[in-house]
């Protein structure tokens, strides 16, 4: 029994340690950094360019989609490299194949999906 709470013991004081490290850096840091307010310091900065109208700005859906879009393939991708290496091993050949056709039949339902819908499209 003691060494179960000797573990817990442990874990606290390491969390302990790290919060107070984690304190006493943005403490430090509040107290030495230079602090120079000016309104200028306080208006949007982006690539050199003065900010004019509004900061809201709506994009439409597709772009999300267009990322979702590519995370799924990139996924895809992912998954294809280590099937590769397995492919070759004997006895794995006709299992892997399989299941890798099973793998791209989904990928293909969705893109299939993707393109009924109109979302490949960019206009």
């Amino acid at each position: 029994m003691h060494d179960f709470y000797g573990d817990y013991a442990l874990v606290g004081v390491v969390l302990l340690v790290g919060v107070s490290f984690v304190t006493a850096a943005l403490t430090a840091n509040r107290l030495l950094r230079p602090s120079a307010p000016a309104p200028g310091k306080r208006t949007t900065y982006e690539c050199g360019v003065d900010p004019v109208g509004e900061g809201w700005a709506q994009s439409h859906i597709r772009y999300y989609v267009f990322a979702y879009l590519y995370v799924i393939f990139a996924v895809d991708a992912i998954y294809l490299f280590p099937w590769a290496t397995v492919f070759a091993a004997p006895g794995y050949g006709a299992t892997t194949l399989a299941e890798m056709f099973v793998f791209l039949g989904f990928i293909a339902v969705g893109l299939l999906y993707a393109w009924r819908k109109g979302v490949l499209t960019w206009t």
